[in-house]
């Protein structure tokens, strides 16, 4: 009994494993149309349609805690219209400014600001992406390094404090 349950048993697995790899033709002999899905619809070219100034951008040395931006400007070198759908940041010490759904015509340009709050110590490089119409979207950069300030101007100079004072 038990060699037959086991038979029996590797026999329906064995179906069961044909029924999922097996493809079925439709019944009738009308072609199946099928419609593009937004996995399937290939981007356009960004470089073809948007141009870029401070994409790279470099704060240089900025103070500790001190608040930095930039303006990132985007121009459409298409014949077609495009809207800036979002801008995603990163991290929480950057701050996007921009309109969003800002859609823009061939020859204008929009700005987006980035402001990065300088809250990290030493070098910084942060990453913004932007996504625009018709699935296009580019990546961009920022960096620069914070210094911490002294907390006085000079160092206490005791001698001079005395002749200040008039005491030798």
């Amino acid at each position: 009994m038990k060699k037959f349950t086991l038979i029996a048993a590797s026999f329906l697995m064995t179906y069961m494993a044909q029924a999922q790899t097996q493809t079925t033709k439709p019944a009738s002999s009308a072609p199946v149309v099928t419609t593009p899905t937004t996995a399937q619809i290939e981007p356009k070219d960004i470089t073809k349609t948007l141009e870029f100034k401070n994409a790279d951008y470099d704060f240089g040395k900025i103070p500790h805690g001190k608040q930095a931006e930039y303006e990132l400007t985007i121009k459409n070198i298409s014949r077609d219209s495009v809207t800036l759908d979002r801008v995603q940041v990163g991290c929480g010490c950057t701050t996007p400014k921009y309109d969003a759904n800002k859609k823009f015509g061939p020859g204008e340009s929009i700005k987006v600001t980035l402001g990065f709050n300088g809250s990290s110590e030493g070098a910084f490089t942060k990453f913004a992406t932007i996504f625009f119409s018709d699935g296009m979207q580019k990546q961009v950069t920022f960096k620069g390094e914070t210094y911490k300030t002294p907390d006085t101007s000079a160092p206490a100079n005791a001698p001079l404090q005395k002749m200040k004072a008039g005491t030798n």
